[in-house]
């Protein structure tokens, strides 16, 4: 008994010292799991973490997106509105991101935090790019009335690549939202919406991204945690339609454009992506 109590002792005190080195020298931490080929959660530099979806009951169309312990819970809104004047016939989408505080210590209460306004700007750039939704579907009378399709995320677990998670959430909230059957009438100038008639929106295409993190200029981690993000050299996004085509790259940082592999480094970006996309489909799809 004695054996075994000193034995589970020297455990705690290992992982005790263990989490402080973590703590006080990240990079270190890092750099000795990325020797042995492996990161701190377990996974190898390629690997992604599991994706778990499913719906909550919520206004036209919501979805709920696990990327890892990464949670993002999106609800699709739609409001009528009168078009601009130069788009007469052309409806609106309003992505919105938010990371409250209750997500991760790392986001403080108050109004939205910069990264998340710069996050939402990003997934208002990816759905409009990929031509994910035609505007001209959301007309309901050109030059009187449109929907305006708000599409609020909010994480409620924050364990890095949030973005990534955010878009799934968001295109599996769309993919199953139905809009209430409406018609203008020219004499009252007034719209009628009916829930007994609904029609399910029209996607043309399904954006997905596939994020990744450069550290060291070596090393090309897939799928970044919240402990890993910080001490990225960069962050490269691979956005691609339901065919694999791509359709854009985003990249936050200067590291991979400096480096001499830069073309090297986002083929492989490039090629894990349309691997990822085989298995990120049909969680999409299927639902």
């Amino acid at each position: 008994m004695a054996t075994t109590s000193n034995a589970a002792g020297q455990s705690q005190t290992s992982i005790h010292e263990a989490s402080t080195y973590q703590r006080l020298h990240p990079r270190a931490y890092l750099e000795k799991f990325l020797e042995e080929g492996m990161r701190t959660d377990g996974r190898k530099t390629s690997d992604w973490r599991d994706v778990q979806t499913g719906s909550i009951s919520t206004a036209e169309g919501s979805a709920l997106v696990r990327l890892g312990q990464t949670t993002v819970v999106c609800g699709v809104k739609a409001e009528i509105a009168e078009p601009a004047l130069d788009r007469a016939n052309h409806g609106f989408i309003v992505p919105n991101l938010d990371l409250p505080a209750l997500c991760s210590p790392k986001f403080k209460p108050g109004p939205p935090s910069e990264e998340s306004q710069i996050l939402s700007d990003r997934l208002n750039d990816i759905l409009i790019t990929s031509k994910a939704l035609d505007p001209t579907s959301l007309c309901i009378r050109p030059g009187k009335a449109v929907w305006t399709i708000y599409l609020d995320a909010i994480c409620i677990n924050y364990d890095g690549n949030v973005l990534d998670a955010a878009l799934l959430a968001m295109v599996a909230a769309l993919r199953i939202t139905r809009l209430p059957a409406a018609s203008y009438n020219e004499e009252t100038n007034k719209t009628t919406c009916t829930r007994q008639n609904s029609v399910p929106l029209q996607l043309r295409n399904t954006p997905y991204i596939c994020s990744f993190g450069l550290f060291d200029l070596t090393h090309l981690l897939s799928d970044p945690t919240s402990f890993e993000e910080p001490l990225l050299d960069t962050t490269i996004s691979i956005v691609l339609d339901q065919t694999g085509q791509v359709i854009s790259v985003l990249q936050e940082g200067l590291a991979a454009v400096a480096s001499e592999n830069s073309n090297q480094i986002l083929r492989r970006c490039i090629e894990f992506a349309k691997q990822r996309l085989i298995i990120l489909t049909p969680k999409i799809e299927q639902r």
